[in-house]
C-alpha cells in the first residue's frame, strides 16, 4: 500500500477564486486525500505570463487556502529559473514523497491538452492524474487519449490508495462558471470582485492594484 495520496492542484491562479477552490475541496473530500499541495506557476509553458508577480500570486493562494485544514500552498515553481515544467515539479515531490501516492488534479480542458505538455507520458511514472469534470462529460475514446483511458482509467478511489502512481481516474465536480481572465477584465473595468473570490484576496488585488486598468 501506499502512503495516503497528497493532491497536487496546479495553475497560475492569477487570481485564485472559488472555482478552484470548491474543485479542490471536492477532490480532498471525495478522494480522501491527505491534502492538497497548491502550486502556484512560475513561468508556465502553455500559458501567456501571469499579470500578478509571482509573490503576490503567491500571497492571494495563502491568503485563500488560510484556516483549510488539508490545504499546503508550495511555492517551489515560483523560485524556479526558466519554463515551468510539470514533469520537473513532479519528479521533485516524487523525491520528497518517495511513499506517498500523488494524484495530479487537472480540470477537463487541461487534460485534453496533455498530449502537448513537456515529456508527458513521463507523468505517469511519477503520480495518478485526477480528472475534475462537470457532470455528463465524457473521456475521450480516440487518440492518444482514448488509448491512455483504456491502459491506465480506474474507477476505484482505492487504486489510487494502493499504488503511488500510474492510473486515471475522472471524477465529477460542482463547475463554478468562474474564470480568471472574467475576473481581471471585472476589475479593469473598475467593477467590484465581491463574492467571486475570498475577501482576504480581494483586498490583495485591490491593495497592489495589480489588475487595474490591464486589458487581458
Amino acid at each position: 500500500m501506499a502512503e495516503a495520496p497528497i493532491g497536487l492542484f496546479g495553475g497560475t491562479f492569477d487570481p485564485i477564486h472559488y472555482g478552484h477552490l470548491r474543485t479542490a475541496f471536492e477532490l480532498l473530500q471525495g478522494l480522501k486525500l491527505s491534502q492538497v499541495r497548491f502550486l502556484p506557476a512560475g513561468n508556465p509553458p502553455h500559458r501567456e505570463q501571469p499579470l500578478a508577480p509571482a509573490e503576490l500570486r503567491v500571497q492571494m493562494v495563502r491568503a485563500a487556502v488560510s484556516g483549510q485544514a488539508g490545504f499546503v500552498v508550495d511555492d517551489r515553481e515560483t523560485h524556479r529559473q526558466g519554463v515551468s515544467y510539470s514533469v520537473d515539479t513532479l519528479t521533485e515531490l516524487r523525491a520528497d514523497y518517495p511513499g506517498h501516492s500523488l494524484c495530479l488534479l487537472l480540470g477537463m480542458d487541461a487534460f485534453l491538452g496533455l498530449p502537448t505538455w513537456h515529456r508527458w507520458r513521463e507523468i505517469f511514472e511519477l503520480c495518478h492524474v485526477v480528472v475534475a469534470h462537470r457532470p455528463g462529460w465524457k473521456a475521450p475514446m480516440m487518440g492518444p487519449l482514448g488509448k491512455l483511458m483504456v491502459d491506465r482509467g480506474t474507477g476505484s478511489v482505492r487504486e489510487l490508495h494502493g499504488s503511488t502512481a500510474g492510473r486515471i481516474y475522472v471524477q465529477a465536480v460542482t463547475q463554478l462558471e468562474i474564470a480568471s481572465t472574467d475576473l481581471r477584465a471585472v476589475v479593469s473595468s473598475g467593477r467590484d470582485l465581491r463574492y467571486l473570490i475570498p475577501d482576504a484576496v480581494r483586498e490583495l488585488i485591490i491593495a497592489s492594484g495589480c489588475y487595474a486598468g490591464r486589458n487581458r
